[in-house]
């Protein structure tokens, strides 16, 4: 699915869980581990509730969802050891992650990283392959006060990178991250993966099939063919 008239991209801003890598395969074993320390069952419904939001509505949701007694900040903790734990061994990019920064690079497009997720498990993923040198900056949930799909941390990315947000390309996997693209006024791609194939992605410039799909060079004016 495209929109006419797609206007020119000047930058790229990266979602990470589930658009740059597997994390979300990471956090259904994480989230299933902590949970059934509690005799509890990581359903997909909370995975869909919690998936694209900071760390605090992301574990409040699985309180509420669970009945849980501890606070979000202990459950947080204990899901960031498990998941810095599992990390190494399950970490995967997704498909056409290399080639698309290669081709971002050999443009000279700017790029960034705008994830929900918590500065310490953002820097141990991006450490696996040490990517964060390749971007001109990466935002975390620490460096906004409201998240996703609040369009803050967007708003903040089009600022740092000098660009106008009809021109910056956003890139997401999660109905929560495409609304705050969609909201802060940038060109959102939705890159649907398999833990959000069935979400709501109507708000979005446009749909494509992966990071591999030769549509999303096209619409990132990467290729003309």
């Amino acid at each position: 699915m495209v929109n006419s008239n797609m206007p020119i991209v000047r930058a790229v801003v990266f979602d990470m869980d589930g658009l740059m890598f597997n994390t979300e395969d990471v956090y259904s074993l994480a989230g299933s581990e902590l949970l059934g320390r509690r005799g509890k069952v990581f359903t997909k419904q909370l995975k869909n509730a919690m998936m694209g939001l900071p760390p605090r509505p992301s574990f409040e949701a699985m309180i509420e969802h669970c009945n849980l007694s501890e606070s979000w900040e202990e459950l947080a903790a204990e899901s960031n050891e498990i998941y810095l734990r599992l990390l190494p061994q399950h970490i995967r990019p997704m498909p056409g992650l290399f080639e698309l920064l290669d081709a971002l690079e050999l443009a000279g497009m700017p790029k960034a990283i705008a994830t929900s997720s918590a500065r310490l498990l953002t820097e141990a993923t991006l450490g696996q392959f040490d990517l964060a040198r390749r971007f001109q900056f990466v935002l975390t949930a620490e460096d906004i006060s409201q998240g996703k799909p609040h369009p803050e941390v967007y708003l903040k990315a089009a600022e740092r990178l000098g660009v106008e947000l009809a021109e910056m390309a956003v890139l997401e996997d999660s109905n929560a991250g495409c609304r705050a693209a969609a909201a802060a006024g940038a060109l959102c791609i939705a890159v649907p993966g398999p833990h959000s194939r069935e979400q709501d992605f109507s708000m979005a410039s446009a749909v494509v099939q992966g990071l591999n799909d030769p549509q999303l060079l096209r619409l990132l004016g990467l290729s003309a063919g």
